[in-house]
């Protein structure tokens, strides 16, 4: 019993550290992750736009989130702010193809097959950013994905190398963009974790040049 007050002022200590090393994350991350815009016509000129994955309906179609994504890629490529659409996400598993869908659906809105590449192994927005550099020699590019998202995706490419700038693909996603706004301040916590201890992609392989033709890229 006399030990319950030594053990709950513990505790508190405790969440206090927590709570300071989750706000300071972020704020870190806010900071160094500014740099945005809704509109395609002001985004800044780029090598290419890297619009990152956010997952398939049932019926292997974009979701809302990730099909407002790429016809903000596709807007990008058509005002002339990107001379190429780089499409990262998830195909690490047999029926599940977020990057080929973004690249279906990016032909449909009339970008070129040669210059659409396909990051195959983009599972995580560390991978895209890094392999964007690393794998495609991507130097500067538009990071096309919703608000609440591009704060950390910009850090974490500021930190990879690229000059990067942000474009927000911003719609109406009910609880889930709800859930996914609140799960971002842990997310950008653990961003500043993998910084710290020097994370790496799964995955880099070889080099697929930007400069080149995007039908190499294919998986």
């Amino acid at each position: 019993m006399p030990h319950r007050p030594l053990l709950l002022r513990v505790a508190l200590g405790g969440a206090a550290a927590l709570v300071l090393v989750v706000a300071g994350a972020n704020a870190v991350v806010l900071l160094g992750g500014r740099g945005t815009t809704a509109d395609p016509a002001r985004a800044p000129r780029a090598q290419a736009a890297l619009v990152l994955g956010a997952g398939l309906n049932p019926d292997g179609t974009p979701s809302k989130m990730l099909a407002d994504r790429v016809r903000a890629a596709a807007a990008l490529y058509r005002d002339g702010r990107v001379d190429k659409v780089l499409a990262s996400g998830d195909h690490g598993r047999p029926g599940y193809d977020e990057v080929n869908a973004m690249r279906d659906m990016l032909l449909r809105l009339g970008v070129p097959e040669r210059d659409v590449f396909t990051d195959h192994a983009g599972f995580a927005t560390l991978d895209s950013v890094v392999r964007a550099r690393k794998v495609f020699n991507v130097h500067s590019a538009v990071i096309v994905t919703q608000g609440f998202h591009l704060p950390r995706a910009l850090w974490l490419a500021r930190r990879a190398g690229l000059d990067a700038h942000g474009l927000a693909a911003d719609g109406s996603y009910g609880r889930r963009g709800r859930t996914a706004a609140l799960r971002e301040v842990l997310a950008r916590t653990k961003a500043v974790e993998d910084e710290v201890v020097g994370a790496r992609p799964k995955y880099l392989g070889p080099r697929i040049d930007i400069a080149g033709d995007g039908r190499a890229s294919l998986g």
